[in-house]
């Protein structure tokens, strides 16, 4: 069963995914600025510049300390502290098993926005994003990336019979529909790119306020993810998810891709982890974990880090 998201979110919610460099991101929202507090107890000092140029030495480090922190955003069903003050979600669901393959006892969880997570990986506040962060050219400039584990289209949150036939993005632009999403969506720069005009779309904080915001008319249509937005609708009596389908991007159907972020200077870590999670992909276990958080087999994928980075 799918986590409830019905629930207060620890954060802002759905940008996990998220964002194209030419627009807002919340996935392009990278210009939050991390609060550079003191290190966990399991902080890990400085990479010296010569363990960096070799791939960096932090799996040895995480496996002498026993755990590595993880940045999360809060967000449902990403990353995220449930009702019982546990660490959960399909990246640190995931990032258990294989930090345990990696020697890694456990993980520890550092929540943060999610606009300050590559900031906060960067100095060294927690050894790698765990929030289902979507891949795209500008955040490869900051950071390395795992292969996907996930791939992701598209939905509508509308109301019920879909009145104003809402289907994608033009259809939005071409019958004048109001338009919401989330804070740092990615969906902000597909409208856009479709010909919304940016400063007439309400932002909302996460695809519940979203859902709501179409139950009351506030608006005609909340743009999410296939998966957040099916999920959030199922106890709705007046609003429905639309059939996934791919943004436009430069022209082209786009799909996107999440996975997990690392320090650049990291790459025997990133490495080490994309090995384990392509074990997982072959044997099909990789579904079985995300399955309770709402994901299907239309949500694996044989996307590539380099693929969605710009090759």
């Amino acid at each position: 069963m799918a986590p409830p998201l019905g629930q207060p979110l620890r954060r802002s919610a759905s940008s996990s995914r998220f964002s194209r460099s030419s627009g807002p991101s919340r996935r392009s929202l990278l210009a939050g600025v991390a609060a550079l507090g003191a290190l966990g107890a399991a902080g890990c000092s400085r990479v010296p510049t010569e363990a960096a140029a070799d791939g960096g030495d932090l799996l040895e480090r995480l496996r002498a300390a026993g755990v590595a922190r993880l940045g999360i955003a809060g967000e449902i069903p990403f990353g995220y502290i449930d009702n019982d003050g546990e660490l959960t979600g399909e990246a640190p669901e995931l990032a258990k098993v294989i930090f345990k393959r990696l020697g890694v006892d456990r993980v520890q969880p550092v929540p943060t926005e999610f606009g300050s997570l590559i900031p906060g990986l960067n100095s060294q506040q927690f050894d790698v994003v765990a929030a289902g962060m979507y891949v795209n050219p500008e955040r490869c400039e900051q950071v390395i990336f795992s292969d996907p584990d996930y791939q992701m289209l598209d939905s509508f949150i509308v109301r019920k019979g879909n009145p104003k036939g809402l289907h994608n993005y033009r259809d939005v632009v071409e019958k004048k529909a109001k338009f919401a999403t989330g804070t740092g969506y990615a969906e902000i720069a597909y409208a856009v790119e479709a010909g919304y005009k940016e400063s007439d779309i309400l932002i909302v904080p996460d695809q519940v306020a979203g859902l709501n915001a179409v139950e009351a008319g506030r608006v005609d249509v909340f743009a999410g993810t296939a998966l957040t937005t099916r999920e959030v609708v199922k106890k709705s009596s007046k609003a429905e998810a639309t059939e996934p389908f791919k943004p436009i991007v430069d022209g082209k159907p786009h799909v996107d891709g999440g996975a997990f972020a690392f320090r650049p200077t990291e790459t025997k870590l990133r490495d080490a982890f994309n090995a384990e999670l392509h074990k997982l992909k072959e044997s099909g276990e990789l579904l079985r974990i995300l399955k309770p958080f709402g994901f299907t087999e239309a949500e694996m994928t044989d996307l590539t880090a380099k693929e969605l980075c710009g090759g």
